[in-house]
């Protein structure tokens, strides 16, 4: 138990759209602000980011401080569990922070809505990365939430999150590239990521981002929205 000396807890559930019946939606720049200036943090502050040690939920939280104005967003490599084996110090006392001004910069360009991918699927001119595990992207594993359906969205391109991880960080460079390469991912090219509810979408953006590509945006809705509806067409429905 306990959490790096000065740590404050950034809760992903908290800063999701409680209004929404989708999964993790951004929440709205005011009450982000609210929360993070609660917690210690202005936008101007540098942040450091980490999770237990999987790299699941701390790219999720490194895109929502980008895409909220946050310049300086860094991610701990190992996170807690490499911290922990390197035998540094650990605390488990509830820290208490002097409030801040958060001023939310949000970048809108980084967040794409239904209406977005409706458009981009049909006409190609973006590619789009999914990056759930390839049983769950052909439709042949069922969902984690119930009442969506199976399959892809049209034209998107597999990228499973857990294939870009290894020990806490992702993989080498030269490894990435090749699983970008084998995927038919061109980084040169515009950039969507998907995932089941818009968090390991968050692993795919960091892992093009160590590549350079520069114009990623994520599908907040993610399957979870996708799949969801009678409306929207599905590759490998099933």
């Amino acid at each position: 138990a306990g959490h790096l000396p000065g740590a404050v807890f950034f809760d992903i559930e908290t800063l999701s759209d409680r209004a929404s019946p989708l999964h993790h939606l951004l929440t709205s720049p005011a009450q982000f602000a609210r929360y993070m200036g609660a917690l210690g943090v202005s936008d101007t502050h540098h942040c450091v980011i980490y999770d237990d040690g999987t790299l699941f939920s701390a790219p999720r939280a490194w895109w929502m401080l980008q895409t909220s104005g946050v310049r300086q967003v860094s991610l701990l490599a190992r996170g807690l569990d490499g911290w922990r084996r390197a035998g540094l110090p650990l605390e488990e006392a509830q820290p208490a922070p002097a409030p801040q001004t958060f001023t939310p910069r949000i970048a809108a360009n980084r967040v794409r809505t239904l209406d977005d991918i409706r458009r981009i699927s049909s006409d190609g001119s973006v590619q789009i990365v999914d990056a759930r595990p390839a049983a769950r992207f052909h439709g042949d594993a069922p969902e984690q939430r119930p009442g969506l359906l199976l399959g892809h969205i049209p034209g998107s391109l597999n990228l499973p999150w857990d294939q870009l991880v290894q020990n806490g960080q992702l993989k080498p460079l030269p490894v990435l590239e090749e699983q970008l390469r084998k995927a038919g991912i061109d980084p040169r090219r515009p950039i969507i990521a998907s995932c089941g509810c818009g968090v390991t979408a968050a692993v795919a953006v960091l892992a093009l981002t160590a590549l350079g590509a520069q114009d990623i945006s994520l599908y907040d809705g993610s399957w979870s929205e996708w799949g969801a509806r009678s409306d929207t067409p599905i590759a490998d429905v099933k």
